[in-house]
């Protein structure tokens, strides 16, 4: 009897060994297959600019050099208006940058912060002009800088860029205020802070990924565009990056050489602005600080 118990309970022992390893294969089997996947999205992200790169650094159009060279940079910089066209993305992008993450920062905290009817119509106005594409616009946005003078201006491509990005950049200020506990603020408005003070002292202050985030956002947004900057710049002093490596193209041959040169000048900015500030970013903002929240 006491050896057919010892002998049922070895066996339940070897099953539940097995029973772990099957477990153990499955989990390294899905791991692999997980891998695999994250390998191909990645293959399939990073060609695209690996050959970008590679085409740059190739002889270009009627070029006597052979083997890799950085020709394509030079004829670039010295024989157009790239530098100048740089100048005109980075002005325009930086100006949306700041006017927009300055208006939409208090906007996003009345937001998150006050539950009435006139906060629910703010919401639900931003959910409409967000779901709105910008081309629904061009043509009375057209008539009215004609007006106003600002058609072929910097300045008026800056405030389409910032009108276009403030809905989506209200949005997320309001969502990453959601995740700080109004309780830090109540202490702040016992010590004597006003309720400016205590979004400027608090909130603000603990929400620097969130910002961050929303710069980037508006950033590219800016940065990107060709539509906007195609109807309303019509100088070429006055053209950004997008609009400016159009010219490169001609009506039957084109440059790679140059037109990919000009694309690495373009990946730049976005690529230096994520790596310095990359190491800012946090999820879920500070939500736990507060015990029992």
């Amino acid at each position: 009897m006491t050896q057919a118990i010892a002998t049922g309970g070895a066996t339940r022992a070897t099953l539940g060994q097995v029973r772990r390893r099957s477990m153990k294969e499955r989990d390294a089997k899905g791991q692999w297959w997980r891998f695999a996947l994250i390998l191909v999205v990645t293959a399939i992200v990073i060609i695209p600019i690996v050959a970008v790169a590679w085409l740059s650094i190739q002889p270009g159009q009627g070029s006597t050099q052979t083997g890799l060279t950085l020709e394509n940079f030079q004829r670039i910089f010295t024989g157009s208006d790239v530098l100048l066209w740089l100048g005109n993305s980075l002005i325009v992008a930086l100006v949306t940058v700041v006017v927009a993450v300055a208006i939409a920062a208090p906007a996003g905290y009345v937001l998150s912060r006050l539950r009435n009817r006139l906060v629910s119509g703010y919401s639900l106005i931003l959910f409409v002009v967000q779901a709105l594409p910008v081309v629904t616009a061009v043509i009375p946005l057209f008539i009215t800088f004609s007006v106003l003078g600002l058609i072929n201006t910097l300045q008026g491509v800056a405030i389409i860029y910032i009108g276009s990005s403030m809905s989506v950049a209200i949005w997320m200020m309001a969502a990453y205020f959601d995740s700080i506990p109004i309780s830090l603020e109540e202490a702040a408005w016992m010590d004597g802070a006003s309720v400016f003070g205590g979004f400027r002292r608090i909130v603000l202050r603990n929400s620097l990924p969130g910002i961050l985030s929303t710069a980037i956002f508006t950033f590219l947004l800016a940065w990107n565009d060709y539509l906007i900057a195609l109807l309303f710049l019509q100088d070429s002093s006055k053209y950004t990056l997008p609009i400016g490596v159009n010219t490169f193209f001609q009506q039957f041959s084109t440059d790679w050489g140059s037109v990919m040169a000009v694309a690495m000048v373009m990946m730049l900015p976005p690529v230096i602005v994520f790596a310095f500030l990359n190491r800012y970013f946090s999820v879920g903002g500070i939500g736990g600080s507060l015990a029992g929240r």
